[in-house]
């Protein structure tokens, strides 16, 4: 056996020490032994059948400080996206009920601060306990958070805190210059310390060699813990932001992307989010074999656009996928593989939908 296929040979047991070198040795695989190792992970440790369905509200749009260079709702860029105010409790409890009706398990709340200010933050906590009483799984992306701030959504019942990456440490600064990497390390790790669970992955495409791809998810599986769920974004470019006329990434590259993620860090839900509306259905179904086992829902994803849910259904039906079912063991609501699946093809399915890249990051 050679020494790269002894370094990327497969494992359900979480690593937090890879190398960059080994991590790149799995980019470097051959297209068909890289997707054989990864749906082999993903196999050992998830029902391959089964898609996680999250939905996305953008509660808070617009007007956001930062300069990250991918995103509409900086107030800096000139992309027709236009600031609003936090919606309301009951609007926000509103739109959760039409995710669950659709078949969502999970409801992310998304607003576009640097960093909420404490009187936010019960408005917020208002919000998630609505959510969570309804017998969904919580998650929220509202900036940088301090140990305090997490401690009282925590405690609201929030499952899930958002906080994206974004990129590789040495590209970081090429795509953002407003906040510090060590910025989105620190709220990390005040959510983990309160003991929510994390939701935390980074955007392809923007520009970064492979080395950098490379470099984005060791830091992702190097963390202390890993990140619950992993969502991959795939650029998407909007007129009037930096990053708009950037080179498309290779479809298979972001499937090799997807397909490291998933044997780096095998128990994550790896997610494809932003971008999905321009993915083919071919595309897509790569995604899935390459290990991606969660996407988000509905018509829109924070600011852009979102395959629409029939589509979704029409997509699951062709590929025997089935959406996984919530679970609840107690008091803690979670998302869990079972063999009572929510019906794929019942009824229609319309929500605003949920990811954060300008959706996973612009909040996050």
């Amino acid at each position: 056996m050679t020494a790269v296929s002894e370094t990327a040979s497969p494992s359900s047991i979480p690593r937090h020490d890879w190398s960059r070198a080994e991590v790149r040795a799995l980019f470097d695989l051959s297209f068909p032994e890289l997707l054989h190792r990864a749906a082999s992970v993903h196999r050992a440790n998830f029902d391959p059948a089964e898609v996680q369905v999250s939905t996305l509200l953008s509660v808070k749009t617009g007007g956001c400080p930062e300069d990250c260079g991918y995103c509409p709702q900086a107030a800096r860029y000139h992309t027709g996206v236009e600031a609003t105010k936090l919606m309301s409790t009951e609007a926000v409890v509103e739109k959760a009920k039409q995710a669950k009706a659709a078949g969502a398990s999970r409801f992310c709340m998304g607003a576009a601060w640097r960093s909420p200010k404490d009187r936010d933050i019960p408005k917020v906590a208002a919000m998630i306990s609505e959510v969570k009483a309804l017998g969904l799984e919580t998650c929220a992306t509202l900036g940088m958070l301090s140990g305090e701030q997490a401690k009282a959504l925590r405690e609201a019942g929030l499952d899930y805190y958002n906080h994206n990456l974004d990129t590789a440490p040495e590209f970081y600064n090429q795509i953002i210059h407003t906040r510090e990497m060590q910025d989105r390390l620190d709220t990390l790790s005040h959510v983990r310390d309160v003991g929510m669970k994390t939701c935390c992955g980074g955007i392809v495409g923007m520009g970064e060699s492979r080395e950098q791809r490379a470099g984005l998810l060791q830091t992702l599986a190097n963390l202390p813990a890993h990140p619950d769920s992993v969502p991959i974004n795939r650029l998407v470019q909007v007129e009037g932001t930096p990053l708009a006329g950037t080179d498309q990434l290779d479809p298979f590259e972001f499937v090799r992307s997807i397909a490291v993620a998933r044997i780096l860090m095998p128990r994550s839900m790896v997610r494809l989010s932003a971008g999905r509306e321009t993915m083919s259905d071919e595309l897509q179904a790569l995604c899935f074999l390459a290990g991606a086992n969660s996407i988000f829902y509905g018509e829109k994803l924070l600011t852009t656009g979102n395959p629409d849910t029939e589509r979704d259904m029409a997509l699951f039906a062709r590929l025997g996928l089935k959406p996984m079912a919530l679970v609840e063991q107690g008091s803690t609501v979670h998302a869990d593989i079972i063999e009572t699946p929510v019906e794929a093809g019942a009824g229609s399915m319309s929500a605003d939908s949920c990811s954060i890249a300008c959706a996973p990051s612009c909040a996050a």
